[in-house]
């Protein structure tokens, strides 16, 4: 979507691939890795990119570009409070236990960590302070 977006705002189809994965914050030499082209090349496409964007910076073009990224996001986002929606309304119950580490934390048998403070057989403290 993002990509359509700048097609039609003047960028080549290269140009629209490199400013995208520049939005998703990927360095220069990131994108150039993931194009199979040189950093040279990704900063010639930047430089044409600027042009026709009319922005001046690497910051600028993530900013024009912040509000169609946000747009896809609010989609996804909605789709996947609609799926705990579906979810919810097939009966399933929610679990009474909250998950903490590598054990639970409440249902029907609490597990109450106890701290040893290394009190000796006559039950005196071994501890120094």
């Amino acid at each position: 979507m993002l990509r359509d977006v700048l097609i039609q705002n003047g960028l080549s189809n290269r140009e629209a691939e490199v400013a995208e994965l520049v939005t998703k914050g990927l360095s220069n030499k990131e994108v150039a890795n993931q194009l199979f082209v040189t950093e040279k090349t990704v900063k010639f496409h930047l430089t044409n990119i600027y042009k026709k964007m009319n922005v001046k910076s690497r910051a600028q073009l993530i900013v024009w570009c912040l509000p169609h990224i946000g747009f896809i996001e609010k989609e996804e986002r909605q789709a996947g409070a609609e799926a705990v929606q579906t979810q919810s309304t097939m009966g399933q119950q929610p679990s009474n236990t909250i998950p903490a580490g590598s054990a639970t934390v409440g249902g029907n048998d609490p597990v109450i960590p106890t701290l040893n403070r290394g009190n000796g057989i006559d039950g005196e403290s071994n501890s120094s302070f």
